[in-house]
């Protein structure tokens, strides 16, 4: 089990910028926590009103972005463009190169996301950039697959054996998922309390769970979001 507590996470914080780092990252470097499997990066971000990241270049990773508050809008080389607000993911494929910005699309509230990287199966890939709008009543008190290698259930597609679910949830409602063979789990808290894996997770919260089989059963203690990863055991 790897617990990691949201206290404990690496901090950037520029004037425009707050952002929360799960693992190493950028100047943040903690070599006890750099990643969980393919899960190479989850960023908790807030940037202030009219302000973003200026265009830089990506690499051989798949990038998810997914809103919990305001508007994000994106640019990048392929042409691709737009605008994704809570209950919108955002999926890029880097490979073997890409170029894009991002800003918060209001001049007067600031956007809160999550920026979550997952290494790819293999380097040198064809860059793709896509987003969809997921229907809020496919989240309430159920999990939603919004990320898989084939698209099921309608879910984005990217270039790894991994999964990502999410649920909001009212407080005592509980979510389940059958673990597979050979897998392990990171639990994301997004907002609010919940138990799982016999811990007590609050927001900004993680945690990872190998291939320990079973159900993993997610009860929430008051109304919460969550993110829960499906990626592969070696």
């Amino acid at each position: 089990m790897y617990n990691r507590p949201s206290s404990e996470r690496g901090k950037t914080d520029f004037d425009w910028l707050e952002s929360y780092h799960s693992f190493s990252f950028g100047g943040y470097i903690d070599r006890a926590h750099v990643g969980f499997g393919p899960l190479r990066v989850i960023n908790e971000d807030f940037v202030a009103p009219g302000r973003g990241f200026d265009t830089h270049g990506h690499a051989d990773m798949e990038i998810i972005t997914y809103v919990l508050s305001g508007a994000l809008a994106h640019k990048d080389s392929l042409g691709s463009g737009g605008v994704i607000r809570h209950g919108d993911v955002q999926v890029m494929s880097a490979g073997k190169g890409i170029l894009h910005s991002e800003y918060n699309a209001s001049d007067s509230e600031p956007v809160h996301l999550l920026q979550i990287w997952i290494h790819p199966r293999e380097k040198g890939g064809k860059p793709a950039y896509g987003q969809k709008t997921f229907d809020a009543a496919d989240y309430q008190n159920k999990l939603r697959l919004l990320v898989s290698p084939d698209g099921a259930e309608g879910s984005m597609q990217i270039a790894q054996d991994a999964k990502i679910w999410a649920s909001r949830m009212d407080e005592g409602q509980t979510v389940a998922l059958m673990q597979g063979v050979n897998k392990k789990y990171w639990i994301q808290v997004a907002r609010g309390i919940v138990t799982a894996g016999g811990q007590t997770l609050n927001a900004g919260d993680g945690l990872g769970l190998d291939d320990i089989g079973g159900t993993l059963t997610i009860e929430a203690q008051d109304s919460a979001e969550v993110l829960v990863f499906e990626l592969p055991a070696i």
